[in-house]
Order: structure tokens, then C-alpha cells, then sequence
């Protein structure tokens, strides 16, 4: 019987230790820190919680509303509501909650989860032989660990931006972005303000390449920002710049944790070698423009394990790096063009605060917020019809040229 080994448990880590438990093959999961809550805006899409069976109490708020702020203070106001959209919502979700169901989900339909640290991922000396996963064991409760090791005939890397599992196998670096979150308690009524609103804030002042945001959470709000790493000596003062927008709405809230993490910006220039398949972070699956992660980590695992099941026969033989290719000819067909359009709207939009000005307004017409919103909440980047994609594009470009925007 096939032995696989998944390394991390966040969305990305645990979505494939299911698939691989419910088909019976042996899948041992592990875990540093079984209470360990990942800093993260937080959003799901809709069409997140029927796909992956979320239950309702995952989800803390159902934001329905959500706010653009320009650079120079110009506000649009889109609501789900008038887009005619009923049920649709955008989840927000606190990830010790989201990442320990789905981990506990995992164990419970037949995975091994291990509450330990992966060292070394030691690699076969020969092509049939087995990977040895070199751990430290905390079930005992120690942090330090007892050394243990294990061997297994595949391995999925889901251990994020920093993957050692990336690392074993010369998988190649790629550029990141750095996410810094303060997660704040406000007073009730001014909570009661994000009671299903989100706001995102555009400029220099709170991001030179990307977005600040206020995000509701179960009793707080999320505030923060992100940025390229080469401009990382400046995140606290990009911080200060979005707490300073957001302004009288979070005045008087206590800071309740501060969080920071890597974000990719393209995929690894490797994904799969050998019998060793990267996904989620590790893999770098987080889009451009928008800095979303959370769907497209659990959704290129399970599409991984999905394959690993497949060609395996249920675990009957071991899949080739031939075989794991099928999964990324997989994902760059179902997703690619999601991520090409995501990183030609950064390409044209964050540049400058002219060209945000522009991006803005160009969010206050309700064709491209409808395109927009089937695009996140479903996950598809679906083609307009011809004249609808002609009106588009005339307003984008129009919105540039009164911002002075346009570039030669």
C-alpha cells in the first residue's frame, strides 16, 4: 500500500491528507504547532464552503458590502445586494478555527496526524527507494522534541512560503510579499459597523505594490498590509499609514495580536520533482492583485491528492513525477488565465496613485463589479460577451486617461 507523507496542515496540507484517507492510503500528516494561527486576512469565497463542507460555524462574518477607498479618499460602496447576488457572501474566517477543522477532519477520516517539526526531508539514493522524513516528535508535550524518522514512497510539500520540503528538492526561490495584520477589539458600536462590510484602502501611504485592508472578523477586526519584500524596512510605517485611513472606525481598539508572514508572488520554478508534489504557499498558488490564498492552497492540494489517488490505482502502486505532472497540467488549465489576468491587473493598477485613482473609479461601474464578483465568489474567470468586454475596456481606459494615468 502506497505510504504518503504531507508535510504541513494548514487549508493546502490537510484538503490532501482527506482525499488520501478516504481512498484508504496510508497518509501521515504533520503538524509544528496544532494551535497555531496563521496570520491571514482571513477571506474563503462562496463557492468555498459547499466545495470543501464547511459548516456555518467556520465562518465568522458573512461580509455582503464592501468598500474601495482611493488614494485620495474617494470611496465606492459595492453591496452583494445590488448586484442581485441573495445568498452569495464572502467568508471571513479566523484560521486557528478553519485550518484545526479541517486538520481534525483529516485525522478522523483515517489520516496520521504527527505533532512534529520536519528537519530533513532525506532523499532516495536510489529511483524505487523511499523518502525518510526526519522529525522532531512533540506529542509528549516537549518543544524540543524526541527524533524520530519515518519513510514513505511520496511526499506533498505543504508547508508554506519557507517549505523545507521546497528546499530538499531544489525546488528554486521566488519572489514574495510581506503581509503584516494587527488584529484589534474595537468598541461594539463601531464593530457593529463591519458587521458584514470590508474595506480596502488603496495608495503610497499604505502600500507602494499592493493593498491596506480592515477586515471583520468574530469580535475583532483585522487591519493591515502588504508589500513587496523590497520594501519590508517600511511595513510599520505602511501599517501606521492604514490605521491612519481607517481612522475614527478603529479609534480606541485594543491591539490583540500582531501577525506578519511571507506571501508568494509567482509560482516555484519547480513544483514537482521526482515523487515529491509542492502545493499551496509551497508551491506559490497566492494571486497577484488580490493576495488570495486560502482557496487556491486547499484547492491545488486536493486536485493533487485527487491525482495521486487516480494514478495509483487507490494506492496500489506508486505514482512517477510523470504521473504528479498531471496534476499541474491540471491546475495551469482550469486556473492559469486566472492568474495571468490577476497579475496584468497589478501590472497596470498599482503603479501609481494616478493609476488607482483609475482603478477605483473603475470599480464604481456595476459590469465590472458583477464580472469581478462571479470571478471571486465562484472562482471562474468567465469571458463577457463581446460588447460587454468592449464597454469594459473603453471605461478602464478612460479611467486612466482622466487620472493621466495611461501609460505610453
Amino acid at each position: 500500500m502506497l505510504r504518503v507523507a504531507v508535510v504541513g496542515s494548514g487549508p493546502a496540507g490537510s484538503s490532501a491528507a482527506e482525499i488520501l484517507a478516504k481512498a484508504g492510503i496510508e497518509t501521515y500528516l504533520f503538524e509544528r504547532k496544532l494551535d497555531n494561527a496563521k496570520p491571514c486576512g482571513g477571506a474563503i469565497p462562496y463557492c468555498m464552503v459547499s466545495e470543501f463542507d464547511l459548516p456555518e460555524e467556520i465562518v465568522d462574518r458573512r461580509v455582503r458590502k464592501m468598500k474601495m477607498i482611493s488614494p485620495s479618499n474617494q470611496t465606492v460602496n459595492i453591496s452583494l445586494d445590488s448586484l442581485e447576488k441573495e445568498e452569495e457572501y464572502i467568508g471571513m474566517c479566523r484560521r486557528e478555527v478553519l485550518d484545526g477543522f479541517l486538520r481534525d477532519r483529516a485525522a478522523q477520516l483515517g489520516a496520521n496526524l504527527i505533532n512534529g517539526t520536519v528537519n530533513r526531508l532525506e532523499l532516495p539514493q536510489n529511483k524505487n527507494e523511499p523518502y525518510t522524513i526526519h522529525y522532531a516528535d512533540h506529542s509528549d508535550g516537549n518543544s524540543v522534541g524526541t527524533a524520530k524518522s519515518l519513510q514513505v514512497d511520496l511526499v506533498i510539500g505543504a508547508d508554506g512560503a519557507n517549505s523545507r520540503v521546497a528546499k530538499a528538492i531544489e525546488a528554486g526561490d521566488y519572489n514574495y510579499a510581506i503581509a503584516f495584520q494587527e488584529r484589534m477589539r474595537i468598541p461594539e458600536e463601531k464593530m457593529n459597523y463591519y458587521q458584514e462590510l470590508a474595506e480596502m484602502y488603496v495608495g503610497d501611504d499604505v502600500s507602494p505594490d499592493f493593498y491596506g485592508w480592515v477586515f471583520p472578523k468574530y469580535d475583532h477586526v483585522a487591519v493591515g498590509t502588504g508589500t513587496m519584500k523590497v520594501n519590508k524596512s517600511k511595513i510599520k510605517t505602511l501599517q501606521s499609514g492604514i490605521r491612519a485611513r481607517a481612522g475614527e472606525r478603529i479609534t480606541g481598539g485594543d491591539i490583540i495580536k500582531v501577525e506578519a508572514h511571507p506571501i508568494p508572488e509567482h509560482p516555484r520554478p519547480v513544483r514537482v520533482r521526482d515523487r515529491v508534489a509542492l502545493v499551496g504557499d509551497a508551491a506559490g498558488t497566492v494571486t497577484k492583485s488580490s493576495g488570495e490564498g486560502i482557496y487556491f492552497a486547499a484547492k491545488s492540494a486536493r486536485m493533487c491528492a485527487e491525482t495521486i489517488v487516480e494514478t495509483s490505482n487507490n494506492g496500489q502502486r506508486v505514482p512517477t513525477e510523470e504521473d504528479l505532472n498531471l496534476y499541474l497540467k491540471r491546475w495551469d488549465k482550469q486556473y492559469g488565465m486566472t492568474y495571468l489576468v490577476l497579475d496584468l491587473l497589478q501590472r497596470v493598477f498599482y503603479r501609481s496613485d494616478a493609476t488607482r485613482e483609475a482603478f477605483v473609479e473603475m470599480c464604481s461601474d456595476k459590469d465590472v463589479q458583477d464580472m469581478t464578483f462571479d470571478s471571486y465568489l465562484y472562482k471562474t474567470v468567465t469571458p463577457a460577451n463581446p460588447l460587454l468586454q468592449m464597454k469594459i475596456t473603453a471605461k478602464t481606459v478612460g479611467s486612466l486617461l482622466r487620472g493621466h494615468a495611461l501609460a505610453p
